[in-house]
């Protein structure tokens, strides 16, 4: 019979999954009626928090995506005029992502999507609760390899 301890262990990863999941998709669902799938609006998402234009591989890491995913949805986004594909001076091979102005009002209805879904959660969750779990959050984050924590968005997102 498991203990207490290693039943919460357990418990933990499951949920943390569960909830990562069920929270893209209620994001998906909002946003659905705006034509925005979850691997458009995270790849646009992704590009709005990014301090500097991102690579196409840092950008598929960021999402979690392998590259030639990657590259269909950046090719209708670029079709679309939402994002730009540039190669860096000095190494053709590697392209770097940056959104277009035309990509803001769009940006703006996902933080409107993202920030009422975020507030709703939230609504009734303790603080110092909150911050314990963010801070066993981060440890495991660093513990699985991670540079450093993540941080909160940049440009308000």
């Amino acid at each position: 019979m498991p203990t207490t301890r290693s039943s919460s262990r357990e418990r933990f990863g499951a949920q943390l999954g569960q909830v990562a999941r069920l929270w893209r998709a209620e994001i998906d669902r909002r946003l659905a009626p705006y034509g925005l799938t979850e691997s458009r609006w995270r790849i646009l998402w992704q590009l709005s928090r990014a301090r500097e234009p991102l690579t196409q591989k840092a950008l598929a890491a960021a999402v979690n995506v392998q590259g030639p995913t990657l590259v269909r949805s950046l090719d209708t986004l670029e079709s679309e005029g939402l994002i730009e594909r540039r190669t860096v001076p000095g190494d053709r091979r590697i392209k770097v992502v940056e959104l277009t102005v035309r990509a803001t009002p769009i940006l703006e209805r996902i933080q409107t999507v993202v920030t009422g879904v975020r507030a709703e959660l939230f609504d009734d969750i303790d603080p110092d609760a909150l911050d314990t779990c963010l801070e066993v959050l981060e440890r495991l984050a660093v513990r699985l390899g991670a540079d450093e924590p993540a941080s909160p968005p940049e440009r308000g997102a």
